[in-house]
């Protein structure tokens, strides 16, 4: 799937070679997770694993600031909502 032989493949998983940027990739596809999670030496998943919300997020960042600011402080007034809604309806309960 990513194009490399199995003692390739052995010397990564042994720490002897460090695969290139684009073979991280494919390797991360292979496998259904982020680049970073690939990477990551803390031992911490990415918080966000949803390849749909991840291009989203993707969007935003290549938009001018004034453009971002306007959607984050629209996303921020809904996740405000929805816990209020969550609060409200647990104790509700």
């Amino acid at each position: 799937m990513i194009g490399t032989s199995g003692p390739v493949l052995g010397r990564y998983e042994r720490g002897e070679i460090t695969p290139s940027v684009e073979v991280a990739k494919k390797m991360a596809n292979a496998f259904g997770v982020t680049l970073d999670y690939l990477v990551d030496e803390t031992g911490t998943i990415a918080e966000v694993t949803d390849r749909e919300m991840l291009g989203r997020i993707t969007e935003i960042d290549h938009l001018d600031q004034e453009d971002k600011k306007t959607i984050i402080h629209v996303l921020d007034s809904l996740l405000r909502d929805a816990k209020a809604k969550k609060a409200y309806t647990s104790h509700t309960l």
